[in-house]
Formats: C-alpha cells, sequence, structure tokens
C-alpha cells in the first residue's frame, strides 16, 4: 500500500510544482509571458500527473477492495500487483498525456488566458473523438471502479462486525467508520477538483455553438489544480501516526509524539480471513473473540 501512496504523493507534488505554481506566477503577471514551449509543458504535465492521482486512487480502492474482500487472493503477490498496477498506470496515462503532442487534440491558453491545458475550445472531430474517450476511459471507468469497491469494501466490514458482535467481541465500528470517512474525503474532493472540468469539455461535445464566457472557463481549471492541496490536509487531520512523522520532520525532530502512534486508517492491514479464523476458533472455546 505504501507504494501506491508513494506514487499519488509524487503525482500531487509535481502537479503543484508544473501547474499550480506556473499559474500563480502567471497570474501575478497577468498573462502567460513564458511562451508557447512553457504553455504545452502546463498543460502536458497537469494532464499526465492528474490523471496518475486518479488512475492511484483506483488502485488504492482495488488494493482494499482485495485485502478486505478477498484476502486469501491478496496475500500472495499484492507487492508484485502494486508494481505491475503502477507501471501499467503510468504508461496508460502517458499516452493520454502524449498524443495531443501528436495531432490528437492540443494543449493551448485556456480561459483568461493564464495558464494552459487540454484545447476544450478547439471544435473539430478530432478533438471531439479524444474527449468522448478521454471522459470515458479516464474519468467514469475510474470513477466507477472506486464506487463498486469501496461499496463492497463497507458491506464486509459491516458484516465482519456483525459477526463480531454475536460472538460476544467487540465491534470496532467506528474505526472502520473513521476509515471509510477518510477515504470518502480524498475522493470527494477530487470529483470536487476534477468533475468540473470533465463536466465542462463534455458539454463542448454536446453543444458546440455554445458560448463560454473566459472567467467561467477558468474556474474548473483552477478548481483541477487545488487537487494537490487536500489529501496531505486529509492525512494530516486524520491519521495520528502520519500527524506526529510530518509534525517531527517540520519541527527538525524537535517535536516528540505523545501516546500511542497507531495508524487510524486499518483498511490497508485489515486480514479479514484471519479475524474470521479467530471468529470461529474463540467460538469453539467459548471465549471472547480478539478484537479487530
Amino acid at each position: 500500500m505504501n507504494i501506491l501512496i508513494l506514487s499519488l504523493a509524487v503525482s500531487d507534488l509535481m502537479i503543484a510544482l508544473c501547474g499550480s505554481l506556473v499559474a500563480t506566477i502567471t497570474n501575478y503577471q497577468r498573462s502567460f509571458f513564458i511562451g508557447h514551449t512553457a504553455c504545452v509543458f502546463q498543460g502536458f504535465s497537469v494532464n499526465y500527473f492528474g490523471l496518475v492521482s486518479l488512475c492511484t486512487l483506483t488502485l488504492l480502492a482495488f488494493e482494499r477492495y482485495n485485502v478486505v474482500c478477498h484476502p486469501k487472493d491478496a496475500s500472495g503477490g499484492s507487492m508484485r500487483r502494486s508494481k505491475q498496477g503502477l507501471l501499467f498506470v503510468w504508461i496508460f496515462c502517458l499516452f493520454w498525456a502524449v498524443t495531443p503532442l501528436f495531432g490528437w487534440s492540443s494543449y493551448s491558453p485556456e480561459g483568461v488566458q493564464t495558464s494552459c491545458s487540454l484545447a476544450w475550445e478547439e471544435r473539430s472531430w478530432s478533438n471531439y473523438s479524444y474527449l468522448i474517450l478521454y471522459t470515458l476511459l479516464c474519468f467514469i471507468i475510474p470513477v466507477a471502479i472506486i464506487i463498486y469497491c469501496y461499496f463492497h469494501v463497507l458491506k464486509t466490514l459491516r458484516k465482519l462486525n456483525r459477526s463480531l458482535e454475536l460472538q460476544g467481541g467487540r465491534s470496532r465500528k467506528s474505526e472502520n467508520d473513521h476509515a471509510i470517512s477518510m477515504v470518502l474525503a480524498m475522493i470527494i474532493t477530487f470529483f470536487v477538483c476534477w468533475l468540473p472540468y470533465t463536466a465542462l469539455s463534455v458539454v463542448v461535445v454536446v453543444n458546440p455553438e455554445l458560448h463560454i464566457p473566459p472567467l467561467v472557463a477558468t474556474l474548473p481549471m483552477y478548481f483541477a489544480k487545488t487537487s494537490p492541496v487536500y489529501n496531505p490536509i486529509i492525512y494530516f487531520f486524520s491519521n495520528k501516526k502520519f500527524r506526529d512523522c510530518a509534525l517531527e520532520v517540520l519541527s527538525c525532530g524537535r517535536y516528540v509524539p505523545r501516546g500511542p502512534t497507531s495508524v487510524s486508517i486499518p483498511l490497508y492491514s485489515l486480514n479479514v480471513g484471519s479475524c474470521l479464523s479467530s471468529i470461529s476458533r474463540s467460538a469453539s472455546m467459548h471465549s471472547k473473540v480478539l478484537p479487530l
């Protein structure tokens, strides 16, 4: 799981450096003054690393689904599967980021002309075909996978809690609900960032004659460029171990954590199979079940 979170951190960092930082400087100058090459580079970077972030979130959801819902299958090759999944994600996203450089869509200034992205305003069948496939394969399908995986994770955890309660064990419903809330917060904030951008692209394809004011066209792009901000904030306030480590690093070792630093997101370490076997052993011995 850590290698997936590292991938997410790298992609968010690159969006911040290549997208948000450049947009801040060009907005201060009130124009994209650093040339066409830099414009293409910024559009490519935000597109590429934004896709990597979404697809990495999809991989995280799939990995948690395997660990919680299919622990026997997940126990063997989770590390190998994660590496293979990340390799596929970075190559798959690279394809969709590179093709505009070769004429299938393009990168150009957007909105008020202080940042660059996909040329969704371009009225051509080549651009429309790119936007339709891009929306389907790079947004709708990953979102559907995320919703499916976390729905079944939540369903399995509730079933396991009921089994624990029936056997006289202590339910960990509050911890599981906290973990689900943390994950859902990450997904929802990502949707807030990228859904307006996707919706704008779809509207342009559905109604090519629609005129969109520059300021309205700019807002979804800046929502997208704020996406790297939210995951660290969510982790900082939701995960005590992450918060203690972050404060220790930021204070150059002067901060000393107080109390236990247990991870408050148990989804990636939870093994349902071992829990269920504990339940059956405890039931046969007429003893209490070990907590989740």
